[in-house]
């Protein structure tokens, strides 16, 4: 299984309309991707900022490149991101996951 790890930072009166935005579009965009294995939104208030960090498990990298495209390593922005994000990091985060 593969992590994918994405994190923005939102000014801290913005962000409960942003979470809702993850709820509405971002998770059931995740979530409808064959391969998807599952999606987390976290949220950790920092003084004036919230970040947010997008945890989505994968079946295997093809299931990623179904999502993001054949740049998988880049982020992938939805149409209403730059309207909240204090910047647009270029690069998401993968981890293989292992379990017993």
């Amino acid at each position: 299984m593969i992590v994918r790890n994405w994190h923005g930072r939102v000014p801290a009166p913005l962000a409960d309309r942003y979470l809702a935005l993850m709820r509405e579009i971002a998770l059931p965009d995740y979530k409808s991707t064959p391969g998807n294995l599952g999606a987390w939104c976290l949220t950790r208030p920092e003084g004036e900022i919230v970040h947010f960090e997008m945890l989505t498990f994968w079946s295997d990298l093809e299931a990623i490149k179904r999502f993001a495209g054949p740049d998988f390593e880049h982020a992938k922005y939805y149409n209403f991101d730059a309207e909240f994000l204090l910047e647009q990091e270029s690069f998401v985060r993968h981890y293989e996951a292992v379990s017993e």
